[in-house]
């Protein structure tokens, strides 16, 4: 299997399906898998027809159990392959923050370490019942990144934040739901549709609603003295005055579907 292999990017409909498939090894992130998870994701972001994406593990087993390790000493032996594996490893991370879709975790099985990073990343999170979490730095030695650990805080509090870095420990799908680490846990029969009808559910909402909501969201997020109000204002005026607001509208009084275009 090549290194173009092991991240497969295909598209159903309105939706972008970003698979990490390295199975043998849980899908196990090496420096090429990064870097072409940020090029698939940008391909999608720039492609008109998909309105969601999606991203999951293959083999069943994994979504993403964080670093390949076999791969420490040719890829992160040295501070300088360590910098450069972070900064592709942010540059995914960025890319998803910043990514203008809707994006949505399906997480099967083991969510660890650098797949957990990815996975928080994502807008929404779905998991079976054998999912695991965790980050293991403590265990290997590893300092982990404050960028990695803000975004955590901000989804789950700086309590539980503690807890999974100092004690090292996984915790299983009924304690990540229950300190909000995913939005819900659905039965290994039901996930892949449920998780595709919540796709094709927002898909067919309004684009430029969507990308508002997420600048609001990311910007509040942010410290008090760096937040882009105006442009949280200025994705609301975009709204009311697309093509979109007036075929909201029009469906409205209609009784009808609206069809929505971006524009």
């Amino acid at each position: 299997m090549t290194s173009s292999d092991k991240i497969l990017a295909a598209k159903e409909g309105q939706l972008g399906i970003l698979t990490f498939n390295n199975p043998e090894r849980h899908n196990a992130m090496s420096l090429d898998m990064w870097r072409l998870a940020t090029a698939e994701l940008a391909a999608f972001g720039s492609d008109p027809d998909v309105r969601v994406v999606i991203l999951t593990g293959a083999g069943g087993k994994a979504f993403v159990s964080g670093a390949d390790i076999s791969k420490f000493e040719n890829e992160r032996s040295t501070a300088k392959a360590v910098n450069e594996y972070g900064q592709a490893v942010e540059a995914l991370c960025d890319a998803l923050l910043d990514f203008e879709k809707p994006t949505i975790a399906m997480i099967h099985g083991y969510c660890i370490g650098g797949g957990l990073n990815i996975a928080v990343c994502c807008d929404l999170r779905y998991c079976n019942p054998g999912a695991r979490f965790g980050i293991p730095a403590a265990q290997l030695g590893i300092g982990y990144p404050h960028a990695a650990v803000r975004r955590l805080m901000n989804l789950i509090g700086p309590q539980f934040v503690r807890e999974m870095l100092f004690t090292a420990r996984r915790f299983d799908s009924g304690a990540a739901a229950r300190i909000g680490l995913v939005n819900g846990t659905l039965e290994d029969t039901e996930i892949d549709s449920v998780v595709r009808q919540t796709a094709m559910q927002i898909a067919d909402n309004a684009p430029l609603s969507l990308h508002a909501a997420k600048t609001a969201i990311r910007e509040l997020l942010q410290d008090q003295s760096r937040r882009d109000l105006g442009l949280c204002d200025r994705e609301v005026e975009r709204c009311f005055d697309s093509d979109d607001y007036r075929e909201g509208r029009r469906a409205f009084m209609e009784k009808r579907k609206p069809a929505f275009k971006g524009k």
